[in-house]
This record gives C-alpha cells, structure tokens and sequence, in this order.
C-alpha cells in the first residue's frame, strides 16, 4: 500500500515571471493583476450572442466585452439573470445566461446605457 501526500497548492505571489536578472526590474504582485477600474456605461461596447458549442446542445446567452471588476460584473449578471427570471453565471468578463434570451437582454443593457451589439 502507498502513502499519498496531500499538499495544498499556495497561491502565486508573483506572475509571469519565473527569474530575471535585470537588478531594476520589479515583480507584479498577482494580487494586482485584473483589478482594473469599471468604465462608465456609456464607454462600455458590449457583444450579445447566442452560443450552443460543447454544451450538449442547450442554448446560453453570452455577453462579452465587459471591462471592470468582478464585483460590478456580477451585479451586472445578477440583474440580467433577474430580468430573464433564469440561472447562469458570470466570470473572466463573460455573463453567462440560459436560454435564448438576446433581444431582451439587449433592451435592458440598452435601457443601463450600455453600448449593445446583437451578434447571430
């Protein structure tokens, strides 16, 4: 019988770079990394569109080009997923809604103010 060992894998505290020897150079902080300011509405370019690839062919909404932090995206999901009375999900810029639910979603992105193209 073999002994296994559990190890936690640690977050990196540093990315991208694995050693370096420029004596000015500064590491990033991961932390750092994807914490980017929301635009304001008005300078959001938002794409809707209809996707059915590698989910066994059910329907999902996807909205994409969202820029700002995850916070604002998942209210921002949360509001659709409210107005389409349905599930999904939002993460890494993407809003995820179930169902064929373009044309509505883009009115309400439109009535936030958001800049909406409907992609078919």
């Amino acid at each position: 019988m073999r002994n296994v060992i559990m190890t936690k894998r640690k977050k990196q505290r540093f990315t991208g770079v694995v050693y370096s020897t420029d004596e000015s150079f500064e590491y990033t902080e991961a932390a750092d990394i994807g914490m980017e300011e929301t635009l304001d509405k008005n300078q959001q370019h938002l794409t809707v569109q209809l996707d059915k690839k590698a989910r066994k062919g059910k329907m999902v909404t996807l909205v994409r080009g969202f820029v700002g932090t995850d916070e604002d995206l998942n209210a921002l999901g949360r509001l659709l997923k409210q107005k389409c009375a349905v599930g999904g999900s939002s993460k890494d810029g993407e809003i995820l809604i179930q169902g064929d639910f373009r044309e509505r979603i883009a009115q309400v992105l439109e009535g936030e103010g958001y800049n909406v193209k409907i992609l078919k």
